[in-house]
């Protein structure tokens, strides 16, 4: 093992991890609840991709998903036009205001070509 340099000191008292305790207990129960989270996610994650790919396999389980995705498009259809057209609108202004800004930098640069 490496030794690190002006890493030899000591704490106090009789050393060892005992002597060492810094308040660190709330973040090591924080640290536990994210893990034990991360382990549940893990778990509904794994056992959701197998009831899927088990669902999928069915082809009558596939004709209803897309009978009933089908029904939901035809039924919201003005409404998923409607915010389609929004967000290419949105990002025509956006393509814009970018191709204006670009060009205010290509004169701000060749100004201070020009003046130098």
């Amino acid at each position: 093992m490496m030794k690190m340099k002006g890493m030899n000191h000591a704490h106090g008292g009789s050393g060892g991890m005992a002597s060492m305790s810094h308040g660190g207990g709330a973040h090591g129960a924080g640290t536990a609840k994210e893990i034990a989270k991360g382990a549940v996610v893990s778990g509904t994650i794994h056992t959701g991709r197998r009831l899927v790919n088990r669902l999928y396999k069915h082809p009558w389980v596939l004709i209803g998903l897309g009978f009933a995705a089908g029904y939901l498009v035809h039924k919201h259809r003005k409404a998923i036009i409607s915010s389609t057209n929004k967000v290419v609108g949105k990002g025509k202004d956006f393509v814009l205001s970018q191709k204006e800004n670009l060009e205010d930098i290509v004169a701000e640069h060749e100004e201070g070509k020009e003046e130098s």
